[in-house]
């Protein structure tokens, strides 16, 4: 029997050909509605990872905040004026983090990572206590010493706090753990800004800006406090102190030779040299009132006693100003 034109003989298996259609439909968005609801299929989450007390979570919070994607990409989303984050923490390790982010404005030298070696936290994390050990593991973070220690970049020093800065890193390390199935692509050759403003332009390419004269090896050994004001950059210290009395991290260094010093426990003392050179190689002896205790490396096997008289000269210097 065949189906004429408007007669119902093929109606209910045509109604009952679509009942069954939109069945399987509706069973398919029930379960894959279902199997959105599971756990994760192995994928890292960033409730699940940490860095020493510092939660990914509470970092996710802290990059959106400061809008790093408003330069930074990660997972190819986002801005393509500085470099991808994704496998940040994997590259160059926690303590190249930690010796960056503070003072973005230049580029950590090996003096300033072997510092936050030091940290609890990163051994903890990382298991390396020397900066060979650190340097087998990151070795990206040993090629950017290398190549860029101690020279200027083109992110700006951001107001991050210790806590936000464990928080960032906390948040790269997660991202880092993230199953991305190889995106983004991996660069090859990496164009430096003043070639990726010139090839955007289509414009020749920019002469290089002259180089700020270095200090003259004579000139630097001659005078200790030259010789120092370089081991201060040298070590970071400008990440966490100022040169005027402004307060960062730790107290502001302008005026501070021969003034008197508030700590902690409710004393106080002269900021005189034996003060500087104990705050210098053992900053938790005293602690300033109003600032956090362990949070200053030691440098105690770091710089040797020529280097730390050196530093504490560059200090008397600013308080001469």
């Amino acid at each position: 029997m065949s189906c004429g034109v408007g007669g119902s003989s093929c109606e209910t298996p045509r109604r009952r050909g679509a009942f069954v259609m939109l069945g399987i439909m509706t069973l398919a968005f029930v379960v894959l509605s279902l199997f959105s609801f599971m756990k994760s299929r192995g994928q890292v989450t960033p409730d699940t990872v940490s860095y020493g007390p510092y939660k990914a979570e509470d970092g996710k919070r802290v990059f959106q905040a400061y809008n790093c994607m408003g330069c930074h990409t990660m997972v190819g989303n986002g801005a393509y004026l500085g470099p991808d984050l994704t496998r940040e923490y994997a590259q160059a390790g926690p303590a190249w983090l930690a010796a960056f982010l503070p003072s973005a404005g230049s580029w950590p030298t090996a003096a300033a990572v072997r510092a936050q070696l030091q940290d609890p936290v990163q051994h903890a994390d990382t298991g390396a206590a020397t900066i060979e050990a650190y340097d087998g593991k990151f070795p990206e973070a040993a090629d950017r010493v290398g190549r860029r220690g101690g020279k200027p970049s083109n992110m700006p020093n951001l107001p991050l706090s210790k806590d936000e800065i464990g928080q960032l890193i906390a948040y790269l390390k997660y991202t880092s753990a993230m199953n991305t199935e190889g995106w983004p692509p991996r660069v090859e050759a990496e164009a430096g800004l003043d070639e990726r403003v010139r090839l955007a332009l289509g414009v020749q390419a920019i002469a290089p800006a002259a180089a700020a004269p270095a200090i003259p090896p004579v000139a630097a050994a001659a005078d200790p406090a030259a010789r120092g004001a370089q081991l201060v950059k040298d070590n970071g210290c400008t990440a966490c102190h100022a040169t005027t009395g402004q307060r960062l991290v730790g107290p502001g260094w302008g005026g501070l030779y021969g003034s008197r010093v508030s700590l902690a426990d409710g004393s106080s003392v002269m900021a005189d040299d034996a003060y500087l050179v104990e705050s210098i190689r053992q900053p938790n002896a005293k602690i300033v009132a109003g600032y956090p205790a362990s949070v200053m490396p030691s440098y105690d096997t770091l710089l040797k006693n020529d280097e730390v008289d050196a530093i504490v000269a560059y200090l008397h210097s600013l308080e001469k100003q």
